[in-house]
């Protein structure tokens, strides 16, 4: 299992959070950007630069997932992409993309382009806050607990 991070609009404090995961329990984390991701010196992160262009950082996660990787994304269609080969992509807000919810996100993500397209004021997400970040770093814990070897 691998950690992959689309790493362009990851909020910094859950990259703290995966540098901190990955050293300790020994977990491969690899952000994927268009641009150069700094990241700290460990064996088990690394950053991983795309091509710019739109979604080249998508495909790259894409092409590289393998079933029962964890993939940290707010985008709702590569979430959909990483479900459908078996991954599983976890929002920067702690919420695990299922199955069961895509096809009514991805349509709910549609009607906001829609609306936003068309004029319409939709707001934005809610500033990224302190709860958030735990509820982030409680669902990875959670998966990361199931998922070690039982002695």
């Amino acid at each position: 299992m691998e950690i992959w991070v689309d790493a362009d609009a990851c909020p910094a404090v859950i990259k703290d959070i995966l540098f901190r995961v990955a050293d300790r329990v020994q977990l491969n984390v690899t952000l994927v950007a268009n641009q150069l991701i700094r990241v700290p010196g460990s064996r088990f992160i690394r950053a991983l630069q795309v091509p710019s262009g739109a979604d080249a950082a998508d495909a790259e996660i894409v092409a590289r997932v393998q079933p029962g990787d964890i993939v940290v994304t707010g985008d709702i269609p590569l979430a959909a992409l990483v479900l459908d080969k078996g991954g599983m992509p976890l929002n920067p807000r702690g919420e695990w993309y299922t199955k069961d919810t895509i096809a009514q996100q991805l349509t709910m993500r549609a009607f906001m382009d829609e609306l936003r397209s068309s004029g319409v004021d939709t707001g934005g997400p809610s500033a990224f806050s302190q709860a958030d970040r735990q509820r982030f770093a409680n669902a990875l814990d959670r998966e990361l607990a199931k998922r070690a070897p039982k002695p």
